[in-house]
């Protein structure tokens, strides 16, 4: 429990970060793109708790990492957009859905290039991670200051990582599903959409049944080693 704590410490901060502005790169766009129900509703900001789901975003990460073998599952209120609103709805409903991906996408990308720095700066970061509950932390102020900073880093790459490639799922109401829906035929597009109130619940059969059928482990895994390159092996897998 001791080590659970110790690292929600460090992972708090880049999964907020992480949600916030996945949601309000959606807002942003749709704005930008003739939807202003985001800003009308006070969705198009950066405060945190605008975006906090209780449930979703506190209670259901919390229990699954508490779970055997925990992993990270949970979600945040989603920005209201209104289609009808948008300049072009088909297309610019895909634009939209792709910016919290994209988001997910950049903060990856600044974070890995984040912990490159510190690593360049100081190599003896790498012996002192994971960070451990009991033991003396480094006295030095370089190793004060870089260590956390690293170990947000690598959590910030890891969290925004996840969330990109779950979020491109081709599933309804994921941002893959909505990017799909918006990209196929007429046709194709309406049946995919009838999925969408059943989507969660496919969604979650998926993670239960998963270690047998690899399908969303397998999707994420494929993206996330793509992404994630030789830094997470050095740190971490080694």
């Amino acid at each position: 429990m001791a080590q659970f704590f110790h690292t929600l410490s460090y992972v708090i901060l880049p999964l907020m970060l992480a949600v916030v502005l996945h949601e309000y790169a959606h807002g942003w766009v749709a704005n930008y793109y003739g939807d202003a129900t985001a800003r009308e509703h006070g969705r198009l900001t950066l405060n945190p708790l605008v975006h906090v789901d209780l449930f979703g975003t506190i209670i259901v990460p919390l229990l699954c990492l508490l779970m055997p073998g925990g992993f990270l599952f949970g979600w945040a209120k989603p920005v209201p957009v209104t289609p009808g609103r948008l300049r072009n709805p088909r297309r610019d409903m895909a634009i939209v859905a792709a910016a919290g991906p994209a988001m997910n996408f950049v903060l990856a990308i600044l974070s890995g290039t984040l912990l490159n720095v510190l690593l360049t700066i100081d190599p003896t970061l790498q012996e002192n991670w994971p960070p451990q509950p009991g033991v003396a932390p480094r006295t030095d102020l370089l190793g004060m200051l870089l260590l956390p900073l690293a170990a947000m880093a690598l959590f910030s790459i890891i969290i925004n990582t996840l969330l990109f490639a779950f979020n491109l799922l081709p599933i309804p109401p994921l941002d893959g599903g909505r990017i799909l829906t918006s990209s196929l035929p007429l046709k194709p597009a309406l049946l995919l959409s009838r999925l969408e109130p059943y989507g969660m619940l496919i969604i979650l059969g998926l993670i239960v049944f998963d270690s047998r059928i690899h399908v969303v482990s397998g999707f994420i895994g494929t993206i996330f080693q793509f992404m994630t390159g030789s830094i997470l092996s050095r740190l971490i897998l080694s």
